[in-house]
């Protein structure tokens, strides 16, 4: 028996694009041999981004050592990382124009540590080349090893996100390794260092209203107060099945929330993933 799928509603279809801007972000990146979470994970901004001449990079590789269920990013055991990363990532920005950059990566658990220095390389070329441009770093957990998240704070992004993705109940399903008292602990940490600390939840995956109320007080309760909210869209046949498409209203509810906690600005919305008009978030 075939199983009965949810029909997206109206509020969730949007056009790619392919405009001249569009192209020409396309064909740098793929110039420069660069991955895109836009294209890994098929982001439903992609298109207003990229015509925009805007794009997130995922550094050290495009195979992920975990295999969480929400995500389309290809998982199992990567190669050496590009020592030549960094600068190609620099140069690519430069090369943009960008005024703001964000910077992701896959897990690296294969590594001693986890990619940290990899990741400072990127954050400092990215700064060498390109002084006037500011940025976000989309962190993994690193296991909450908080030496190794010294090494990408000391590289000093504007601001340090790490996404809890999902509600407490759910993480154990969502999510591969990482743990929801690890992520608190990570956000905890960063503020407590002096940067902005942000993070991101996805919706529709059969959390409740009052699951991700509960989830916005733990993650205020850590000092974070940057928060993006979007709908969750199962990329593949592979990934997790949506329960529910949470309409625009609860997105207006989860916000009015939020805010109303202490969080300083917030982007809740269906098609908000977590580097949605990032560099709004700096202004807050």
């Amino acid at each position: 028996m075939l199983e009965k799928r949810i029909r997206k509603p109206a509020w969730l279809k949007v056009q790619l694009g392919n405009n001249g801007n569009f192209t020409h972000t396309e064909k740098i990146v793929r110039k420069n041999n660069l991955h895109t979470i836009c294209q890994s994970g098929k982001c439903p901004n992609m298109g207003e981004c990229w015509n925009a001449g805007t794009a997130t990079f995922m550094i050290a590789g495009d195979v992920c050592t975990r295999s969480c269920k929400f995500c389309n990013v290809k998982t199992g055991r990567p190669g050496p990382l590009d020592v030549g990363e960094p600068l190609k990532i620099a140069n690519t920005v430069k090369e943009m124009k960008l005024v703001h950059a964000v910077i992701t990566s896959v897990d690296r658990d294969d590594l001693p540590d986890y990619g940290a220095a990899h990741w400072a390389a990127s954050i400092l070329a990215i700064k060498e080349i390109n002084p006037h441009v500011t940025m976000e770093a989309l962190i993994p957990d690193f296991n909450g090893q908080t030496h190794l998240l010294d090494i990408i704070i000391a590289a000093h992004p504007d601001i340090i996100s790490h996404n809890m993705e999902t509600v407490r109940r759910l993480t154990p399903k969502v999510r591969s390794v990482a743990k929801y008292d690890v992520s608190l602990a990570v956000l905890k940490y960063i503020y407590e260092q002096g940067i902005a600390a942000k993070t991101g939840l996805m919706v529709g995956l059969g959390e409740s209203k009052e699951e991700v109320v509960a989830t916005m007080h733990d993650i205020i309760a850590t000092g974070c107060s940057l928060l993006s909210i979007g709908q969750y869209l199962q990329p593949s046949k592979a990934n997790i099945k949506v329960e529910e498409y949470v309409h625009p209203d609860t997105f207006a509810y989860y916000k009015k929330e939020a805010l109303a906690m202490g969080f300083r600005h917030v982007e809740s919305g269906p098609l908000v993933r977590s580097s949605y008009n990032s560099i709004k978030f700096l202004s807050s």
